[in-house]
């Protein structure tokens, strides 16, 4: 009776053994993340639409050698950061609580830096004629990746898209003016909604 009981359960443990691996089998991959540019020019009636997923934009980035942009790094001019430890502030901003770090409120343009939720945001208000918005709302791990392993006047542009594709659904960059519309998000849609 022992003997057919020591059978019994072993054959259970080895019926839910492969019962597991079947299911981990049959489970869908994981979700491929893609990031989507939308530019509408409505003076011009033109519209570009990009769907790239990320997995694809980290295989391809870092074969680009062009410009500032060689393999997945771009290279910032030492003018650019005018004296300023990029890194010291970020390293800052990254252990600091929420806040809203920076406002500034003028006649014609209003500013604000703040974090939030483990996000980096950026908003610019031009109040000209024109009224350019920016938004800018980036993740702090993919801020972290853009310096992570990027010599001291580069930004890692091709760990910052790996880094991406472990954030949630979001909208990272909105541009709006009176005739031009620029949106990129990040999501698990293979087209722009």
């Amino acid at each position: 009776m022992r003997k057919a009981m020591r059978a019994v359960g072993v054959c259970c443990v080895l019926a839910l053994t492969i019962s597991n691996l079947a299911v981990t089998a049959m489970a869908a991959p994981a979700t491929e993340r893609y990031l989507h540019v939308k530019v509408d020019d409505g003076s011009k009636g033109e519209s570009v639409n990009v769907n790239l997923p990320l997995s694809m934009a980290a295989a391809i980035l870092p074969t680009v050698n062009k410009g500032t942009l060689r393999n997945g790094h771009v290279t910032i001019g030492a003018a650019d950061f005018n004296g300023v430890d990029v890194r010291a502030i970020l390293e800052a901003i990254r252990t600091a609580p929420d806040n809203e770090f920076v406002t500034v409120k003028e006649k014609d343009q209003d500013v604000r830096i703040a974090k939030s939720n483990g996000n980096l945001i950026v908003h610019v208000l031009d109040k000209s004629k024109d009224g350019e918005k920016v938004d800018v709302t980036i993740p702090m791990k993919v801020v972290d990746a853009l310096f992570a392993t990027a010599k001291d006047n580069e930004l890692d542009v091709a760990a910052a898209i790996r880094a991406l594709s472990d954030a949630g659904d979001a909208v990272l960059v909105t541009v709006q003016d009176a005739t031009e519309h620029v949106r990129i998000w990040i999501d698990s849609h293979s087209s722009a909604e």
